[in-house]
């Protein structure tokens, strides 16, 4: 029997009709400085119900409705559908790419609610990257890390001298890297990798093709790695000069075998996905199930020689930020490993509690994780378009949803 949703699952923007009224669109960025300004903000989602369960924008001041698009393409909406969306507030109304907001956002405009709707949908506000100086970075040069709000991803440029380094590069961001290099004047001579990342599209290759020498961990080759012989490859203690910075590579294979960290000038340790502000690696992307036990082993061993030994004021910033972590003063995922040890229980177990911890409640793995890895291991081409798409959604690369520190 036919249904009266056939064929609507997989409409495209275009599909939408034109609403009658004139609807006023959101730019990603605005909403955010509004979320971020602590302002209360009504988002009415109209993604699948799986889409929204498996990523959403969230916050403290957020509050967030989801009702499938679909629900609002007859001509009379059910009124209970209509309950649940508020007429004493605006509401901001958000899809995948912003034709089915702009079209329900008018439906909605017709029935005389207060409504806007997000440019580009989730697509766009999965291209806010924003860069923040991390001010208690104390060696040579300055220090930005790049945030990613959607995914969570982080990345770092050093500068000093007339040079540059970019740590963690998303390739979805080249341009930006490049052009944020010419706006301040500086010669972008690194790209470095800490590993081959399971939940966005690495852009060292790309850097590398514009002039920038790509960096990727020698430990990481025997993966798989189709392109090694193009790019350098960075052995433990091998160290890059940026200016008088230096960047020193540190081994600290566990998230995956070939994971490794940089020392950015004895300051910061760019951690990778090893460890977080707020959680430690998940050890299971790699061997799966079955290599996970010996993977956490070895990541015990790899935190406990080669990162809590640092000086204390040594300031930790790794690849990711989940929700449940809470920014430094400057606003920056960072914090300084003696403060971890602190308030990170993780830190200071034995090796079988630490492993037993870490394989008890990790979440899902990382959406498409298997073609990520393939991409970024050079085995599967994707254009940057499909590159964008593969890596929309949560990071989901730490062992915990939750904190562990503060427990």
């Amino acid at each position: 029997m036919p249904n009266r949703y056939d064929g609507v699952y997989n409409m495209d923007a275009e599909d939408f009709p034109t609403p009658d009224v004139e609807v006023e669109t959101i730019v990603p960025e605005t909403l955010k400085d509004r979320i971020d300004a602590g302002e209360d903000i009504t988002l009415l989602d109209t993604r699948m119900s799986s889409d929204y369960g498996e990523w959403r924008i969230d916050g403290e001041n957020v509050t967030s409705i989801n009702v499938p698009y679909f629900e609002f393409l007859d001509d009379e909406i059910d009124e209970d559908v209509l309950e649940r969306i508020p007429e004493d507030r605006e509401v901001t109304v958000l899809c995948a790419k912003g034709g089915a907001s702009e079209y329900v956002a008018g439906t909605l405009a017709e029935r005389g609610y207060d409504v806007n709707h997000l440019e580009e949908g989730m697509n766009g506000w999965a291209s806010i990257y924003e860069a923040v100086e991390v001010t208690e970075y104390d060696g040579a040069g300055t220090l930005l890390q790049y945030q990613r709000p959607s995914s969570g991803c982080l990345g770092y440029l050093l500068y000093d001298g007339g040079e540059a380094a970019i740590i963690d590069p998303l390739r979805a961001f080249t341009d930006r890297y490049l052009d944020d290099a010419e706006e301040l004047g500086v010669d972008l001579r690194y790209a470095l990798d800490t590993h081959i990342h399971a939940d966005h599209i690495s852009g060292v290759r790309n850097l590398d093709d514009a002039g920038v020498e790509g960096v990727i961990p020698a430990a990481a080759v025997d993966r798989g790695v189709t392109y090694a012989d193009e790019l350098t490859t960075a052995e433990d203690g091998d160290v890059f000069e940026v200016g008088d910075a230096t960047i020193e590579t540190v081994a600290t294979p566990g998230h995956t075998t070939g994971m490794t960290s940089y020392l950015v000038d004895e300051s910061l340790l760019a951690t990778g996905d090893g460890l977080f502000i707020e959680s430690v690696a998940r050890p299971d992307l790699e061997e799966g199930d079955d290599g996970a036990p010996d993977a956490a082993r070895m990541l015990y061993e790899s935190l406990q020689e080669r990162v809590l030994t640092l000086p204390d004021d040594t300031l930790i910033g790794g690849a990711h930020f989940s929700d449940a972590a809470e920014p430094a003063a400057d606003g920056t995922y960072t914090a300084p490993v003696g403060d971890l040890v602190e308030e990170m229980d993780a830190l200071t177990m034995d090796e079988d509690a630490f492993v037993e911890l870490i394989l008890s409640d990790m979440p899902p793995r990382p959406a498409n994780y298997e073609d990520i890895i393939a991409t970024n291991l050079g085995q599967n081409a994707v254009d940057d378009d499909e590159a964008f798409t593969l890596e929309l959604g949560p990071n989901n690369c730490a062992a915990s949803q939750e904190s562990l520190a503060g427990d």
